[in-house]
């Protein structure tokens, strides 16, 4: 039964969209629990508490689900059918990551995930769980124990076959199916990515600094970013897709199969000035079905006012100045800054 309903769930699995197919054994990643320890004892994860909260299970991903014995990884491609890095010379213009310039990729990709799960119960039995980057799960170390791609150095799964622009899901089985062979690294020499960040958030190669990655100060960071910091984001007002555009493996990019992925027109590069007039209802509105809807407006606004400040356009000034005395205490220092750089 093995090896016929492996072939037969990839080839359902590239039915569903996914690009990428693999498996591997949940104790496949031995050397998670050490490099996760490390991260965390160095306090790269910033305010992320869930991390050193639930290290057993991230680091471990038999002990998530110990009657699992195979772990199906998936790659489903989002690769942006415009340059994300266009709008970084807009200053007026807000940027904001091609992951997040439609809809919400976790209902996305979860729905194919529990489709090809109730698929593999149907023809093979037994029992499956279905994960996509919300569970203390180390995708992208399974995907590279499973052969879907390697860990770059920007610590982004990539491959040969879809370059870097995927997501990762992943389905575990107490199905006993035929393994992958792991993949290796093919970064070389190559520092494209290391070199492109503008906020110096890789202290080595493989090596991530949460606390100075603009994805983590745009979305998971709450309250005021560094000073030092803030000139440094840019007009990036939600997360930032630079080390990833970077990639050379990127010329093997496949098409995103699903148009839900394609950008928002209006996402592509928002206006400043209307992004800052934006209140919680209209935040709401906007954002509806969007990952951005989760940091919530005031957050949002704050990321916008720091693009505001960077700008270097006094036209600016009145959305900036129109929002100081703000509720929201980050919102209004943000304000006061952008106000204090445009003057």
């Amino acid at each position: 039964m093995g090896s016929s309903l492996k072939d037969k769930l990839v080839e359902r699995a590239r039915s569903e969209g996914f690009v990428s197919c693999r498996v591997c054994r949940p104790w496949d990643v031995p050397q998670v629990p050490e490099r996760l320890a490390a991260f965390v004892e160095a306090g790269y994860h910033g305010q992320m508490g869930w991390m050193a909260e639930r290290m057993h299970w991230r680091g471990d991903p038999a002990a998530l689900w110990p009657e699992a014995r195979s772990v199906i990884m998936l790659a489903e491609s989002y690769t942006p059918e415009h340059d994300p890095r266009a709008v970084l010379p807009q200053r007026d213009r807000g940027a904001i990551s091609v992951y997040a310039q439609n809809k919400d990729y976790h209902d996305l990709v979860k729905k194919r995930l529990k489709r090809l799960a109730r698929w593999l119960i149907a023809e093979g039995g037994g029992e499956v769980k279905v994960f996509v980057d919300t569970a203390p799960v180390p995708e992208k170390a399974l995907g590279q124990a499973a052969g879907l791609g390697w860990q770059g150095k920007h610590t982004n799964l990539l491959s040969r076959d879809w370059g870097n622009w995927a997501f990762i899901g992943s389905v575990f089985t107490t199905l006993e199916l035929p393994v992958d062979a792991a993949e290796i690294d093919r970064c070389g020499s190559c520092r494209a990515c290391l070199d492109s960040c503008p906020t110096d958030a890789f202290p080595a190669p493989y090596q991530l600094d949460a606390r100075r990655c603009i994805s983590y100060l745009t979305i998971e960071h709450k309250g005021p970013v560094e000073e030092e910091l803030r000139g440094k984001l840019g007009n990036r007002i939600y997360g930032c897709d630079d080390c990833l555009a970077a990639c050379p493996w990127n010329k093997f990019a496949v098409a995103a199969s699903d148009m839900r992925y394609a950008a928002r027109e209006e996402l592509k590069a928002p206006k400043l000035a209307e992004l800052a007039e934006l209140d919680d209802a209209a935040f709401r509105t906007l954002f509806s079905g969007s990952p951005i809807k989760r940091i919530g407006r005031d957050r949002f606004v704050r990321n916008v006012l720091y693009a505001i400040g960077n700008s270097g356009e006094p036209g600016l000034l009145p959305a900036a100045q129109a929002l100081v005395g703000d509720p929201d205490p980050a919102v209004a220092d943000a304000a006061r800054w952008a106000v204090k750089r445009l003057a």
